[in-house]
C-alpha cells in the first residue's frame, strides 16, 4: 500500500538556549541551525525512513523545501509552489530537550484545494492519508480521502477544537498527546469511547503511549528513549512510524512498539526531519 501525507512543510529555525526564556528577557542562544520541518514533512520523512512508500501533498513558496523532501525518497509531485513564503517555525530548545515553538503558516495556508484533491487521484482503497492541523482544507481533504476508500489518520495538533470537530467525522484513527486528549474531551464533553472514530492513540512522552479501540482492551507501550536530547518532532516521528507499521499490516501491539522505538531513537538526536531513524535502526532497537 501507499501512504499519502497532506501536511505542512516548514523551515525550522532552531535556537539552543542556556535556560528557559523568562518574560521580558533577552537571551543569547548557544547555537542556531535551520532544518526541514513542519508536522506534515516530519511525518512523511518518518514514514519513508521507516520503509513506507510516501507521497507528500502540501505547498511551499519560491525556493521552498520540496527538494529536501525528495532527498528522503518521498514523491513530491503533489507539492504546490505558491506566492506565499514557505512556512517556518521558531524553535527554542531548552536544556534537557524540552522546547517552545512559534509557527508562521505561510504557504501551508495557501494551498489550492482542487489541486490537493487531484494529488490523491492515484490512491487505492486501503491507502493511508496522514493529516494534521497546520494546513488549510484539512476537513475537506479528509472527507475526500474517506470517499476514495482511504484510511485517515489525524494528528489533531496544534490543537484547535473547531478544527477537530470538523475533521473527526472523516477520521479512522485519531492521535493526540495527553494534553491535547484532555483538551478534546473538555471541548466536546465526551469520553474517548463516545468519539466518532474507530481508534484513539494517546502519546504520553516518558510514560509511553496507549491505543484505545472500541470493543478491545487498551494497549499500552512504554517509552523507549535511552537518552533525551531534543523532543522536537517526537510525536511526528511516532505517527509516521506507526503509519508505516500499519501500512505493513502489523498487529496493533507490534505497530505501537515499532513507533515507540522510532520515537525513542529520534529524541536521542538533535533535529526534526533529519533526526528520523531508518528502518534498520528501528529494527535493531526492537531486537536489542
Amino acid at each position: 500500500m501507499t501512504i499519502y501525507c497532506y501536511g505542512s512543510i516548514n523551515q525550522d529555525h532552531i535556537y539552543a538556549l542556556p535556560h528557559r526564556l523568562a518574560p521580558g528577557e533577552t537571551l543569547a542562544a548557544d547555537s542556531y541551525r535551520v532544518e526541514l520541518g513542519g508536522k506534515g514533512a516530519n511525518q512523511s520523512v518518518a514514514a519513508a525512513r521507516a520503509g513506507a512508500v510516501v507521497h507528500h501533498i502540501g505547498a511551499v513558496g519560491a525556493g521552498g523545501a520540496q527538494s529536501q523532501l525528495a532527498a528522503f525518497g518521498i514523491d513530491v509531485a503533489g507539492v504546490q509552489v505558491v506566492a506565499e513564503a514557505t512556512g517556518h517555525a521558531i524553535i527554542l530548545l531548552e536544556p534537557g530537550g524540552e522546547n517552545s515553538i512559534v509557527i508562521h503558516p505561510g504557504a501551508n495556508r495557501a494551498l489550492d484545494l482542487d489541486a490537493a484533491k487531484a494529488a490523491l487521484d492515484g490512491a487505492e482503497i486501503g491507502d493511508l492519508l496522514l493529516i494534521q492541523n497546520e494546513t488549510a482544507h484539512v476537513a475537506e481533504m479528509a472527507e475526500h480521502a474517506m470517499g476514495l476508500g482511504m484510511e485517515v489518520i489525524y494528528s489533531a495538533a496544534p490543537f484547535d477544537a473547531k478544527a477537530a470537530a470538523a475533521v473527526l467525522p472523516f477520521t479512522n484513527m485519531l492521535i493526540l498527546n495527553a494534553v491535547e486528549a484532555q483538551q478534546l474531551q473538555d471541548s466536546l464533553g465526551v469520553p474517548f469511547e463516545d468519539l466518532p472514530v474507530e481508534t484513539v492513540i494517546v502519546t504520553k512522552g516518558a510514560d509511553g503511549a496507549s491505543w484505545h479501540a472500541r470493543g478491545t482492551p487498551e494497549i499500552h507501550v512504554p517509552a523507549m528513549a535511552a537518552q533525551v536530547v531534543d523532543t522536537t518532532g517526537a510525536g511526528d516521528c511516532f505517527t509516521g512510524a506507526l503509519a508505516a507499521a500499519l501500512d505493513e499490516v502489523m498487529l496493533p501491539q507490534d505497530a505501537m512498539r515499532f513507533a515507540a522505538a522510532a520515537a525513542g531513537l529520534q529524541v536521542g538526536r538533535k533535529g526534526t526531519a533529519g533526526a528520523m531513524p531508518s528502518r534498520a535502526e528501528i529494527d535493531a532497537a526492537l531486537a536489542g
